[in-house]
């Protein structure tokens, strides 16, 4: 089975990118399931209705968020009617939304998606770890899931890693997002599970993390805030990384970084054209 996970997307930039290059994507490499994260798309901070109908329309499975999933007041509703769209796992019982669903591939496989929230510099959730045994047992690779992605939206690339040994071998990925620089590290862990520490984002890289320099300049130099970060609107990158799964056990088989557009040297998974 072919999976594609796109990073954060932040703002206009980069969730225009993804739209139009999505359907494309998919019908050129056959790909069979589709993970974005679109926790920055509304304006940089989370995610409105009508942004995600346009992400999923565009062919995406499944949008996993993280720390800005309450930005935009009106998920806290919404979110109850789309099952696509993930919060983290790891908010207190009773929170609005879900944190782990089934799902069906484009080739008729069970997909499990996880979203869980790291704890170390950011805020103080329940255990992911803990989150991620509970979703796991729920739906075991090999015997209900077909494949099980986990989105570990992080800062601390230490939290990233020990997640990706804690799940080896018994998910297809683990992928960091959240810091929105798209790292290097993409592997096949000993067990079989894909890994990258994160995913990068989908935006304008001639920016501060998809924000536009100035505002974030300002607050280094002087130490003073002033306007609202707003995204940068130049031609976004669109990051990520690709995996081959084993139709029989649901690990993984192939791992290779996506970059496309924008001001990154642009790469394609060579396992794409074989």
């Amino acid at each position: 089975m072919r999976l594609l996970f796109l990073g954060d997307l932040v703002g206009r930039s980069g969730r225009s990118a993804v739209i139009d290059a999505l359907p494309g994507l998919i019908s050129d490499h056959h790909l069979d399931f589709v993970v974005v994260n679109g926790e920055n798309s509304a304006s940089g901070f989370g995610i409105t209705e009508e942004i995600l109908q346009d992400v999923l329309d565009a062919g995406a499975d499944v949008v996993t968020t993280g720390n800005h999933i309450w930005d935009q007041r009106e998920t806290l509703v919404y979110i109850e009617r789309q099952p696509r769209l993930l919060r983290p796992a790891n908010y207190p019982a009773g929170t609005p939304g879900r944190g782990v669903n089934l799902f069906t591939a484009r080739n008729g496989a069970r997909v499990a998606v996880v979203n869980v929230m790291g704890r170390v510099y950011m805020d103080a959730l329940d255990d992911p770890f803990a989150s991620v045994e509970r979703a796991i047992a729920d739906c075991p690779l090999g015997q209900v899931a077909d494949a099980i992605v986990v989105d570990m939206h992080a800062e601390a690339t230490s939290e990233k890693q020990a997640m990706g040994h804690f799940l080896d071998g018994r998910v297809s990925l683990v992928v960091g997002t959240h810091t929105h620089v798209p790292t290097a590290d993409h592997q096949i862990l000993p067990g079989g599970t894909a890994y990258l520490s994160d995913a990068g984002m989908c935006g304008d890289y001639d920016s501060v993390l998809g924000m536009d320099k100035e505002e974030p300049l300002n607050r280094f130099l002087r130490k003073v805030p002033g306007a609202r970060f707003t995204p940068a609107l130049g031609e976004a990158t669109i990051c990520g990384v690709a995996v081959e799964t084993d139709d029989r056990t649901g690990l993984a088989t192939a791992v290779a970084p996506l970059r496309l557009g924008g001001r990154l040297d642009p790469v394609l998974p060579s396992f794409w054209f074989s």
